[in-house]
């Protein structure tokens, strides 16, 4: 099965990606996502995996994705033997737990993509000296505008920048990849919010190891 080309990433914002609707696995992810896991599905060759991403932008609205992963389940389940939900907590406070629980679907293990692109054990060993630390991912680094300049108003108001990240003193970036254009736009991002940076290879992190656990029970 051949999943449909990676969009760009606006339209991975903006519109996600939709399923081809062929598979045994739905894997119902955040467009952030996306890269990722379609590269994880051709590495591995995971032919009855199909993958369907929400807009990245929910991320803005964390209230509105219990909603949309709900609608997204309800619609497309019956289309495939199971179902994955590929979004950590995201920020809405256990609610997407309990209602993947309620719906009788998995989802990945985390607090956020940044914990389990780490690996959940060692994001939460590292927790208590990391208080100040920012975090972006490469999926954030490309969408840096889009995700955290412009919504934090930075781009109208830089002054704001003292109010807004004056209690970080690091950015780290979680590399999914050895990019080194992503790196110096990383590294830019630091400077554009007067922050020290750290850059760290996460690769796929338990993003991975949850995916070989979900292919093999399918």
């Amino acid at each position: 099965m051949d999943q449909a080309p990676c969009p760009s990433n606006q339209e991975l914002t903006d519109h996600g990606l939709a399923p081809t609707g062929r598979g045994r696995l739905l894997l119902i992810a955040c467009g952030a996502l996306a890269r990722e896991i379609l590269d994880l599905i051709r590495l591995n060759g995971w032919d009855h995996i199909d993958l369907h991403c929400l807009p990245a932008k929910l991320h803005l609205h964390p209230d509105r994705i219990v909603t949309e992963v709900e609608k997204a389940v309800r619609r497309d389940r019956a289309s495939y033997d199971r179902v994955f939900v590929v979004y950590a907590d995201c920020g809405t406070g256990g609610q997407l737990q309990a209602k993947c629980a309620d719906l009788g679907v998995e989802m990945i293990a985390g607090p956020h993509c940044y914990s389990f692109f780490e690996g959940n054990a060692a994001f939460a060993a590292r927790a208590e000296d990391e208080m100040t630390a920012f975090y972006l991912t490469d999926f954030l680094v490309r969408q840096f505008d889009a995700f955290v300049w412009k919504p934090m108003g930075l781009d109208r108001h830089p002054e704001l920048r003292d109010m807004l990240f004056g209690n970080y003193t690091k950015l780290v970036y979680q590399a999914q990849t050895d990019d080194p254009a992503l790196l110096d736009k990383a590294r830019a991002c630091a400077d554009r919010l007067g922050l020290a940076f750290e850059h760290r290879f996460t690769g796929y992190g338990d993003l991975a190891r949850a995916l070989e656990g979900q292919a093999a029970k399918t």
